[in-house]
């Protein structure tokens, strides 16, 4: 693949930079995670949702908050427990006497922005309840089918499973989430300004709407447009190959996941300004897309450790 095609100017300025005063903004308030808010920003632009696993309390929360009020997106919340029912999310549909039919009354999953909190603390009937929704956009109850809204974005996040009344999540809605982020502990900058503000700094619930959803999804048509070469292709192809072929895993890349590798290679080529996806940005965004695909074989065996090793050795067009 030749670099030259790097230099290409890119066709969708107009798209491109309303997005960029989006993630200055994303970086206002996400104190020390740039890498960390790009990937999320670059999972919606991919049309994905996304996975944050920390522990309680390093801002998993205000960051689905920032990402709903900087896009200008309706937003809901969700506390997932064991007690939490599928209707409880998707809602129900109750007899209306006046006019003898069944009236949907929609549930928190009908918004833009969906933030299912601490998931893997509910039932797997509820859990189940997701997965349609996430593959399909679309919601099936009483025997009718019923559109989600477009932009439709859900983002989790998941307790260390050592934590009391937490529990695995299974394989069929791991795979549903296009990546994983883990915030951690701030770095000491960032958390000395925590303390001197109090918390407060630049409060979500003020933060102004950079774009919206129509802005949104002209974004996300341009993201399409992205050209990857024949070249990149065969890299992801290789790639894949090297997960399904390597002694530590049990399991590889899916089609499906090789899909969503290109599709957030061309949104981070697309937060660059660039028109062409590049190597790089594959490997950019790469450990967060397999980190929770790959098992291991062996439980001690940390699967980005693997990660890095295929992305050394396989070979870069």
């Amino acid at each position: 693949m030749t670099r030259r095609a790097a230099s290409t100017p890119f066709q969708h300025a107009g798209s491109a930079e309303p997005v960029a005063r989006a993630l200055a903004q994303l970086d206002r308030v996400i104190l020390g995670k740039p890498a960390q808010v790009r990937l999320a920003l670059a999972c919606l632009l991919a049309r994905g949702h996304l996975l944050i696993e920390d522990q309680p309390g390093v801002g998993k929360t205000t960051l689905a908050h920032a990402l709903a009020r900087t896009l200008g997106l309706s937003f809901r919340r969700v506390q997932f427990t064991s007690d939490l029912l599928p209707a409880d999310l998707l809602g129900l549909s109750i007899w209306d006497a006046g006019s003898a039919t069944f009236r949907h009354h929609p549930g928190p999953i009908f918004s833009e922005v969906l933030l299912a909190d601490e998931i893997n603390r509910a039932a797997p009937k509820t859990q189940s309840a997701l997965l349609e929704a996430m593959e399909e956009r679309q919601v099936s109850e009483g025997g009718v089918t019923r559109p989600l809204p477009n932009p439709f974005f859900v983002i989790a996040t998941q307790n260390p499973t050592a934590f009391v009344g937490t529990s695995p999540l299974p394989e069929a809605q791991l795979d549903r989430f296009l990546l994983t982020v883990t915030l951690g502990y701030p770095d000491p900058r960032a958390e000395r300004t925590l303390l001197e503000t109090g918390g407060r700094g630049e409060a979500v619930r003020d933060l102004p709407a950079v774009l919206d959803a129509p802005a949104l999804l002209a974004a996300q048509r341009a993201v399409d447009a992205v050209h990857a070469a024949p070249a990149l292709l065969d890299y992801l192809q290789r790639l894949a190959r090297a997960t399904r072929e390597h002694p530590a895993l049990a399991a590889g890349l899916s089609p499906r996941a090789l899909l969503g590798l290109l599709a957030l290679g061309r949104a981070w080529a697309f937060l660059a300004g660039r028109a062409m996806v590049l190597p790089e940005d594959v490997q950019a965004v790469f450990p967060a897309l397999a980190a929770h695909r790959l098992p291991p074989r062996d439980p001690s065996t940390r699967v980005a450790d693997v990660t890095a090793r295929i992305l050394a050795e396989t070979p870069i067009p």
